[in-house]
């Protein structure tokens, strides 16, 4: 193990040796703070963030469970008295969902891109005394978090939102949120870290053209995946299976899980589902950080 000198009042021709601190805890020490000093500058603008977060959210509840029964507009696929309150108790959870999906891509990919564009603010967060791969670990995890504190932040607002009659049903269970919310936001800020590492700034409309918009429109936003069944060609049930490879949609299904009683997709399947997109998503990631780093 490596030694350093210590200054000391030894007799001449004695020195004194301790121990210098290991590699790998000089490495999580500079992860840790990468960390705080994303959520450092988060907590000086938490005013933007919070109206970030909540704007879409706000208005897809706004639109959907306020204006929609306002005016007479149906919602909720039927016309049952308890309809707009059934799609109310889905749509809920989905805007969380959505929300945590939105934050990864905002708070990781957006500012890598910008990072490995024109500031090149990257090369002086690769100068941290960590390996390569940790600086791009700080950024999932200041990401996670932030995705974490807009399921806090949404889902109160969401379930309030809404016209005289109807109603969210609104049922927490506190094992799957306190174990799959942690898991989701760490996949979708590693998707984010895909993301950002693998479109120029320039591009970044092409992103959500052609990634961001098809994941949130077939993410089971506003529907169940059990709802898809009657989707066919001949007997198949060709949507409910093109779904299964976005990620969104276990995303989803686990929220209303863990928030309501709806109808959702097992979760046996949403946990492996969701871990294997996060594993995948997040070595990906990296890989392709290092890369661009390094380039």
């Amino acid at each position: 193990m490596a030694t350093v000198a210590e200054p000391t009042n030894a007799p001449l021709g004695e020195i004194r040796t301790t121990p210098s601190r290991s590699a790998t805890a000089s490495s999580w020490t500079a992860l840790g703070a990468l960390v705080l000093r994303d959520l450092a500058v988060l907590r000086k603008h938490l005013v933007e963030f919070v109206i970030r977060v909540l704007v879409q959210p706000f208005l897809l509840c706004f639109v959907f469970l306020f204006v929609f029964p306002k005016i007479g507009q149906g919602i909720g696929g039927g016309t049952h008295p308890g309809a707009e309150s059934d799609f109310a108790t889905v749509l809920v959870p989905g805007v969380v969902g959505i929300s945590i999906m939105f934050q990864g891509i905002q708070a990781v990919a957006m500012p890598l891109a910008q990072e490995f564009g024109f500031t090149r603010e990257i090369e002086d967060r690769v100068q941290a005394p960590c390996p390569i791969w940790l600086v791009a670990l700080s950024k999932v995890l200041s990401g996670a978090v932030q995705g974490l504190l807009s399921a806090i932040i949404v889902l109160p607002i969401a379930s309030v939102v809404h016209a005289p009659g109807v109603h969210a049903n609104i049922d927490l269970h506190w094992w799957v949120i306190l174990t799959l919310l942690p898991i989701a936001c760490v996949a979708m800020s590693s998707l984010g870290l895909l993301l950002g590492c693998s479109f120029e700034p320039r591009n970044i409309g092409l992103m959500f053209g052609f990634i961001v918009l098809p994941i949130t429109f077939l993410g089971g936003t506003y529907y169940q995946w059990t709802r898809l069944a009657p989707v066919t060609v001949g007997s198949f049930p060709w949507l409910q299976a093109l779904v299964l490879v976005n990620p969104l949609i276990y995303v989803n299904e686990g929220m209303r899980a863990a928030f309501t009683n709806a109808e959702h997709m097992h979760l046996y399947i949403v946990y492996p589902v969701l871990l294997a997109f996060g594993v995948a998503f997040l070595s990906l990631g990296l890989h392709r950080f290092r890369s661009r780093v390094l380039s």
